[in-house]
């Protein structure tokens, strides 16, 4: 009923809009592109848009049991290698040109820079359907954390040609989009992003959950949420962690998430607290029973897990940059460290574990304040109203990044 009153509501010509998604990640997958994704289209069918989508067949939810949606195309995938339940997805040009000769998309939007993104690009270019690509993943700096970094600049010019195929390319902040434009892009837009502030809100606390911790009432709990993998830099936020410890005994340390460094994290590090993948009402419970976020990536170009932490009441300590930079007031609302100057991520951490719980409760009210206003229906707007801009209309002379409370944002982890 909600979704029909909308739908009422719309100009005529906006409930004749045909949006297809492209991208190589997707719910149930757990990364921020995925969550995100899901959430646009959500918003999207709820506006009264029409969303399909194309992706690659998933191992654990597209066997032969699967409900068929006939939204979703399916392709061919492989592995990904190192993340274990992620695929990439293989070149698709039949199949799209088949699809959207049969059913013709208003716009496209590839999410994701891989051969199926490719194939999506060179196939809407031939229809003439316009197509906006969105700028997820720093693939260029994970290069040095698997050790292929003398592929950055091979890797950089695949993205300046990715892109500059499409009518324009959508990114997380002002800085990022600057920062590609001196790499070559053209025709770069900010996109808000929201955070589900009745899902993730410091009532969730749970104190069974600390009892298993074994975290008394005024123990400090610093908790990191994320993919446990190279590019996230979980070596610093154990550093932190050890500093933390010893300037307050009773700190523990909780890692919600999964990834390639696991095993070897845990076995290095028996006290670390692992949980695992959690989502939903149960990852919101694991937010809210924290006190302190540690975030040492170097690598997002936004870090939903920021808002998640601050909606939650928590105390962050990031770097100066990306989501961080953009939401965190430095000793008001969080802690920020100088990006790349890992000594003043460790010493922030230590100062904030020397702090009584009770001084540090104000920060943790502020930082809730500060993105209690920022819902998903204006990013949802926005995103709709960008990629129906014709291609000279797309790029940003002047921010839109992220007036506050609008807030702003990438589509990524």
């Amino acid at each position: 009923m909600q979704a029909e009153s909308i739908s009422r509501s719309l100009p005529q010509t906006a409930l004749r809009r045909h949006f297809c998604i492209v991208t190589e990640t997707f719910a149930p997958e757990i990364n921020g592109v995925a969550l995100t994704l899901a959430r646009l289209i959500a918003g999207l069918r709820a506006r009264g848009h029409k969303v399909s989508l194309v992706r690659p067949r998933q191992q654990s939810s597209d066997g032969l049991g699967h409900n068929y949606d006939p939204h979703v195309t399916l392709v061919r995938g492989l592995p990904l290698p190192g993340y274990r339940g992620l695929h990439i997805g293989l070149p698709a040009a039949g199949v799209l040109r088949r699809v959207w000769t049969q059913r013709r998309p208003d716009v496209a939007y590839v999410a994701t820079q891989g051969p199926l993104g490719w194939s999506a690009v060179c196939v809407a270019r031939s229809l003439g359907i316009p197509i906006f690509s969105g700028f997820h993943t720093n693939f260029d700096s994970y290069a040095r954390h698997y050790h292929v970094g003398w592929l950055r600049f091979l890797i950089r010019r695949y993205l300046q040609i990715f892109h500059n195929r499409t009518a324009g390319t959508i990114v997380p902040s002002d800085r990022l989009r600057d920062r590609l434009r001196d790499m070559g892009l053209k025709n770069i837009s900010v996109l808000g992003r929201g955070v589900d502030s009745r899902l993730f809100a410091p009532d969730k606390r749970s104190a069974a959950l600390r009892r298993m911790w074994r975290a008394k009432k005024n123990d400090v709990v610093a908790l990191y949420v994320g993919r446990i993998a190279a590019e996230k830099n979980l070596g610093l936020a154990v550093d932190a962690y050890r500093a933390m410890q010893r300037a307050n005994a009773g700190v523990k340390f909780v890692l919600v998430g999964d990834g390639p460094l696991r095993a070897a994290l845990q076995s290095k590090h028996p006290d670390l607290i692992f949980c695992g993948v959690h989502t939903g009402e149960q990852l919101a419970r694991y937010y809210a029973s924290a006190d302190v976020f540690l975030f040492p990536s170097e690598t997002e170009t936004f870090g939903n897990v920021t808002l998640e932490a601050m909606a939650s009441g928590l105390i962050v300590i990031a770097y100066d940059y990306a989501a961080a930079h953009l939401h965190i007031t430095a000793g008001q609302t969080g802690v920020l460290a100088p990006r790349g100057d890992a000594k003043a991520f460790i010493t922030s951490a230590a100062q904030v574990a020397r702090e009584p719980v009770r001084a540090l409760a104000d920060m943790r009210d502020r930082a809730r304040e500060h993105v209690g206003a920022m819902d998903w229906q204006r990013v949802v707007e926005r995103f709709a109203a960008l990629l129906s801009k014709p291609s000279d209309e797309t790029s940003d002379p002047a921010s839109t990044t992220n007036a506050r409370p609008v807030a702003a944002a990438s589509l990524s982890y």
